[in-house]
Order: structure tokens, then C-alpha cells, then sequence
């Protein structure tokens, strides 16, 4: 089993070190680094390979959103997870738009850290359980009539709620690209989102993710 590096991203000293006792017990993890802040992170990267990094999103000087922006630009074969207390909905759009492959509340528990750290190293997206159920809860409701998705472009909301690419989709599915790229304008048509992020918030609203 390889080895995953993680480093962690939060200003609060004591939620740092207890989150490195934790993340210890994970038999294949290893916490690298730690940064109190974006500026920090970014210098740390520079100089140690990382495979994921559990990133607040409050923090000084340079913030989780915007730290993500510029990881994703400049690192992009390292993972992010947001690991927040902050259950918005727009700081979860805010931070899938930045880049983020991963959304844990800080009240979530070691299973499944581990289980969103196995997920993102997968290549899949990871939204935690309680935030899902938490949206899904608030918004009990079928999908309006007037949006009617067929089985196909459901099917392919769920695979873009994985954080697949249109490319690696048609794959899957054995079909052309240009057929994805087809049925993904029509979601976008049929739901309003302008881009993946407000796609999976819709499938959550809607009770397609699960």
C-alpha cells in the first residue's frame, strides 16, 4: 500500500496537532507539513511532494479559497479537501470552483477521513456525509417536472459528481465525448448552473447523490 503525504492547512495550532494524532492512526498516511496559512502552504510545496492537502478555509494573509486557486494552477497533481466548520453552501461552491476535490466538516471522525483520502487519491470527489445529508434534508423534494433529466444525463450528473472529466466519462460509459459534451450542455440547460460546481450542488439539492 503506497504512502500518502498529506499536509495540514489551519491556522488553529491545537486543531493542527490534534488532526496529526488522528491522521497517525491511518495506517497508509503520512502528515508531511504543516502551514498556519496559504502563504506558508505554498512556500512548504515548493520543496516537499504532496499527495493531498486538508485545507481550512479561514486563515490569514492568503485563505483556503484562494490558496486552492493558486495550488491548482501551479500543483494540480495534489489533491484538496476542504476540512471546514463552515456548512454554506457557498463556501462549498467557492471551494470546488477553486479546485477542491474533497468537502469534510471538522466534526468529522476518522473513518471517514480515511475514507475521503482513499476516495480523492482514487480519483473521485469526496463530499462529507453529513453536509450531503444536511442539503438533502433542507431540500426534500423531487426534481421540479419541469426539469426532466433522462436516465443518461442523470447518469452522467452522477459520474460529474465524481469529478470526472468529460473525457474519462465517455470512457466509462463507452460512448463519445461529443455525446458527453452533448448531454452536459443539456444539464447545464435544464438546471441553470453555469458550471460543475452548481451541477453537483443541484444533484445534492435533489437528492442524486446519495
Amino acid at each position: 500500500m503506497d504512502i500518502v503525504r498529506v499536509i495540514i492547512a489551519d491556522d488553529h495550532v491545537i486543531f493542527r496537532k490534534g488532526l496529526r494524532t488522528v491522521l497517525n492512526e491511518i495506517t497508509n498516511v503520512k502528515v508531511i507539513a504543516e502551514a498556519s496559512n496559504g502563504h506558508e502552504l505554498l512556500e512548504i510545496l515548493k520543496n516537499n511532494k504532496t499527495d493531498i492537502i486538508l485545507m481550512d478555509i479561514k486563515m490569514p494573509l492568503i485563505d483556503g479559497i484562494e490558496a486552492t486557486k493558486k495550488i491548482s494552477e501551479k500543483f494540480p497533481e495534489v489533491n484538496i479537501i476542504a476540512l471546514t466548520m463552515h456548512e454554506e453552501i457557498g463556501y462549498f461552491n467557492k471551494m470546488l470552483e477553486a479546485g477542491a476535490t474533497g468537502f469534510l466538516l471538522k466534526k468529522t471522525n476518522r473513518e471517514e477521513l480515511q475514507n475521503a483520502i482513499n476516495t480523492v487519491m482514487q480519483g473521485d470527489n469526496y463530499y462529507s456525509e453529513e453536509f450531503v445529508c444536511n442539503i438533502n434534508s433542507k431540500n426534500n423534494t423531487k426534481i421540479s417536472a419541469k426539469i426532466n433529466l433522462t436516465e443518461r444525463e442523470t447518469q452522467i450528473l452522477e459520474l460529474i459528481c465524481k469529478g470526472m472529466s468529460n473525457n474519462e466519462i465517455a470512457k466509462h460509459l463507452g460512448i463519445s465525448q461529443k455525446t458527453v459534451d452533448v448531454h452536459r450542455c443539456h444539464l447545464f440547460e435544464k438546471t441553470g448552473a453555469k458550471n460543475a460546481p452548481h451541477l453537483v450542488m443541484f444533484a445534492i439539492k435533489h437528492g442524486i447523490i446519495k
